[in-house]
């Protein structure tokens, strides 16, 4: 019997690649914003001493947790090699399934990052879309940001009275400051996560899902990703009146950014060029990356960053003429006879 199942697609082999070619400047300015934050440097090394360093942080993790591999959930296995193998990384991460229905995933640990996904994630996504979340956590993994992100996840789950061990330390900007990167560090991921699939629409539907997937039944199949995307570009749009305030104080408190801002900022990375110039074989290798000033890195995020302030500053100042004429028009109606 002749099989229906296409063949996989052949995905190009980055050899060599550096984390630096696909991070998002944003990324790399918020981490050196979180790193000058007084009191983080203490924050990190008691965490990791009370812990008991990487075993005991390992231990923590993948306590009710089955590890993939050859014998054990073998076909995940093997798109996690997959993913190592088109960013030629040596180091495989080693891979845990746990048993939780919130659909999420992770990088944790100090020197040896692994990976653990969350059993709903396998529920709601089909095969594309898994190589894309897994692309996207080792792309945590090659950006070393698997040790803050580990404290991080500690910070923000744990109630600060369960860690006596940090009285003394003001932790309020410590955690804004873990939030900001947090979430600037899912963009620099969400480009990791489409260079290793090569699949832009499978990326956008796993932001499509996260944002609403659904695991079975007659709704399961009618998700539209042009929808979606459409959605996206409406949401980055709107800037009417108390829209801008009412979107930071809507993020502030979250690890992730909006799954929508997600998908248009890595639809722009493509529109801008960027993952095509990759593909084709432009960018940093590993073992290299100081043959790029980390000046020019810094200027960049800025340059990020003032857009940005700049844009947001635009709006809010024609929000408020808007406003403003409303205003003078309804006053004028209540003057006429």
């Amino acid at each position: 019997m002749t099989s229906t199942t296409p063949a996989p697609r052949p995905r190009r082999v980055l050899s060599g690649i550096a984390a630096v070619s696909w991070e998002h400047p944003a990324d790399r300015a918020a981490l050196q914003a979180l790193r000058a934050a007084p009191g983080f440097e203490e924050v990190v090394k008691k965490v990791i001493a009370v812990l008991g360093g990487e075993r005991g942080i390992r231990l923590l993790f993948q306590a009710n947790a089955v590890r993939a591999g050859p014998d054990q959930f073998p076909r995940l296995y093997a798109l996690h090699l997959e993913g190592c193998t088109t960013f030629d990384w040596p180091r495989v991460p080693e891979l845990y399934v746990s048993q939780t229905p919130l659909f999420n995933a992770g990088a944790f640990g100090v020197d040896d990052p692994f990976v653990v996904l969350h059993s709903a994630a396998l529920e709601i996504l089909d095969e594309d879309e898994i190589r894309v979340l897994l692309a996207h956590e080792l792309g945590h993994v090659m950006s070393g940001h698997a040790l803050y992100r580990t404290i991080a996840e500690i910070l923000l789950v744990v109630s600060l009275g369960s860690l006596p061990f940090l009285a003394g330390i003001a932790l309020l900007p410590i955690r804004l400051a873990f939030l900001e990167w947090y979430r600037k560090s899912e963009l620099s991921a969400d480009r990791a996560g489409l260079l290793g699939s090569q699949d832009p629409i499978a990326a956008q539907r796993l932001f499509m899902k996260l944002a609403g997937g659904v695991r079975s039944g007659q709704y399961a199949d009618v998700l539209n990703v042009d929808a979606f995307v459409n959605q996206a570009h409406q949401y980055a749009a709107a800037h009417e009146g108390l829209d801008l305030i009412y979107k930071l104080l809507n993020t502030l408190a979250l690890t992730h950014p909006m799954h929508t801002v997600r998908a248009a900022e890595l639809q722009q990375w493509i529109r801008d060029g960027a993952y095509e110039r990759i593909l084709g074989g432009e960018y940093v290798r590993r073992g290299t990356e100081e043959a790029r000033p980390y000046r020019e890195h810094l200027e960049e995020a800025a340059s990020y960053y003032r857009t940005e302030a700049r844009e947001a500053l635009g709006h809010l100042v024609e929000a408020a003429r808007k406003a403003a004429e409303r205003a003078r028009e309804a006053f004028r109606k209540t003057q006429r006879p």
